[in-house]
């Protein structure tokens, strides 16, 4: 009907207070309500990394060219992983800022290790409630089943791609389940372990190495300003070899440098170079330094596992293979390599890709400060007496495969019998002689710790089996080493024979590197204790290496000793000598020389 009123709404707005008007026939209804919250920004969580930031030139670049949010396609995980203090969350940073923007949908970060119970696994609950909420879901609307809450989570992030950085993630579940669901997207996660089975899921591992030397000086300059370096760079350079490119390891030593002022370089280095306690040199106090770093690495390991990894802390040298770790941990191989595999696993272990292993220094220095602290001293010189007994006999038998039946004081048939040959078979004296080469270093220092411990007898029978890679590689200088450590147990020992035989091979290197008169010094002994100990072939032996020597000085000398030698090994019946081609001249020339070694 003309005239009467009509039904209808409109909507005001005043001082930012919303009103919705409903006029029905003579009734007017004002309805009051709260505007509309204002849209959620799009969250940049990743926390900003360091400004001193070396290298990782390459790193970076192969996670840009994994993770490049302009390619596209499903989304894409990448897992850095390595060394306790390598640089894993920084690196991981300093690509999440150079790819700020990149992500229409923002970046979110999660550090599990803020999130991680007693039980040592980090939340996964609390790791999609706070993405959620960072995406705009209010509290009220979070479910309470964890299904409910992935499933939320994949809705919310299919829209626009994101960027998802994960730190001390401890789960492969960590990284699938934050996923997240548009194409273009991407999580980049860092671990201490190496969470293999995200290969699977068709994730990029990136193994961080250790900064060159070069990078590790660089950064210890930036850190401690180019002035202090420079008055100490003899100093700085041990100090960056020291930490061993662990940049947690540089950024403790710089802090402990520009805290106490007074504290010069070279008194840092010398606190660090010490083998007992050296790591409180890379601390600033109870909670941080790198015993502490290197301590939460080891907190998830197995007991066994940790056993394992304190015992390798005992071992002279620094590399080892799975036979070597057993006899430190007094278990068989197969049980070492599952437990290598464990520690391989935590990224305590490097140079893993075969069979040969070692750790870090200042892993090394962790692990023997857990042995003297954990393990009684008992057990400790007993793993010590093992390392060394493994150590003798596989020389030995390299000795024998590389060397056949020449003479040697060692009773093979006592120190052998009852022992696995790790070199029979077709090309025995080839890999016998690359164990040799491959253990040349760890061989001489397990050498040194036996000499320091009064393991002599095990020193001398070690230092003779070595000489059959001294006597075809030539490694003068270790030579030399190895055989004054002989010797020199030997004579402790009253083993003149043992004593002799060492000198005699001791006199080789020493004519080789122009220390003549220290050769003449040994032969003389050596001839002196070979006579005493009566042993013919020895006595044979010595006057041999001593026409060598006389070979250079006095060449009727070195006729008259090499005669004398003959007679011996005639007298001896030593066949060696039968096939020899002047075996039956009464006077050989002084040049003439044994068809074999001696």
């Amino acid at each position: 009907m003309a005239g009467e009123p009509t039904a209808g709404e409109t909507s005001n707005h005043f001082g930012g207070r919303a009103e919705t008007v409903i006029q029905a026939r003579d009734v007017t209804y004002h309805h009051h309500h709260a505007p509309a919250p204002p849209p959620v920004p799009d969250p940049h969580q990743v926390p900003p990394g360091t400004p001193l930031f070396v290298n990782r030139t390459d790193d970076l670049a192969d996670l840009g060219g994994w993770l490049d949010p302009d390619v596209g396609g499903p989304p894409r995980m990448a897992l850095l992983t390595g060394l306790p203090g390598v640089g894993k969350r920084s690196t991981a940073r300093r690509w999440a800022e150079d790819t700020r923007g990149r992500y229409p949908g923002g970046e979110l970060y999660i550090d599990f290790a803020e999130l991680r119970g007693p039980s040592g696994g980090g939340d996964l609950f609390v790791a999609l409630e706070r993405c959620l909420r960072a995406l705009g879901v209010a509290d009220r609307y979070l479910p309470t089943d964890l299904g409910e809450l992935v499933a939320l989570y994949r809705t919310r992030t299919a829209g626009r791609g994101v960027l998802v950085v994960l730190d001390n993630v401890t789960s492969p579940a960590h990284v699938r389940t934050l996923l997240p669901a548009a194409p273009g997207s991407a999580v980049l996660a860092t671990s201490g372990r190496r969470l293999g089975e995200l290969v699977l899921d068709g994730a990029r591992l990136l193994p961080l190495e250790p900064l060159s030397a070069h990078s590790g000086a660089r950064l210890l300059t930036d850190l401690c300003g180019p002035e202090r370096i420079a008055a100490e760079p003899e100093a700085a350079a041990r100090l960056v070899e020291g930490c061993g490119g662990l940049p947690a390891a540089l950024h403790l030593a710089a802090a402990r440098l520009l805290i106490h002022r007074r504290l010069t370089v070279a008194a840092l280095v010398a606190e660090l170079e010490q083998e007992s306690g050296g790591l409180a040199a890379l601390a600033l106090d109870s909670a941080n330094g790198m015993s502490v770093l290197l301590g939460i690495a080891c907190r998830d390991l197995p007991a066994d596992a940790l056993r394992l990894y304190r015992r390798l802390g005992l071992l002279p040298g620094r590399g080892f293979d799975a036979e070597t770790a057993a006899a430190a941990d007094g278990t068989d191989p197969a049980t070492a390599r599952r437990l290598l595999d464990v520690l391989d696993t935590a990224s305590l272990l490097e140079d893993a890709m075969s069979d040969r292993h070692r750790l870090h220094d200042l892993v090394r220095r962790h692990a023997r400060d857990r042995a003297e602290s954990d393990e009684p001293a008992a057990e400790r010189e007993a793993a010590l007496g093992r390392i060394v007994d493994h150590y003798t006999v596989r020389a030995a038998f390299a000795d024998r495969a590389v060397m056949g039946n020449r003479l040697r004081i060692t009773d093979h048939e006592e120190l052998l019998t009852g022992q696995e040959d790790p070199f029979a078979g077709p090309g025995a004296r080839d890999t016998a002689l690359d164990w040799l080469e491959a253990e040349r270093a760890d061989a001489l220092a397990v050498l040194r710790a036996a000499a320091a411990h009064g393991l002599d007898r095990r020193v001398w029978q070690l230092a003779e089996s070595l000489t059959a890679l001294y006597l075809h590689h030539r490694h003068l200088a270790d030579w030399i080493e190895s055989g004054t450590l002989g010797a020199e147990a030997a004579a402790r020992t009253g083993e003149q024979a043992a004593e002799a035989r060492l000198r005699s091979l001791l006199s080789r290197p020493l004519m080789d590197t122009g220390d003549h008169d220290r050769a003449r010094e040994e032969l003389e002994a050596a001839t002196t204790l070979a006579d005493a100990s009566g042993h013919p072939v020895l006595r044979a032996s010595v006057r041999e290496f001593a026409g060598r020597y006389w070979d250079r000085y006095d060449p009727a000398r070195a006729v008259r000793v090499y005669v004398d030698s003959l007679a011996l090994n005639v007298a001896a019946d030593e066949p060696r000598w039968r096939a020899s081609s002047w075996a039956e001249r009464s006077s050989p020339p002084a040049t003439a020389r044994p068809v074999s070694p001696p």
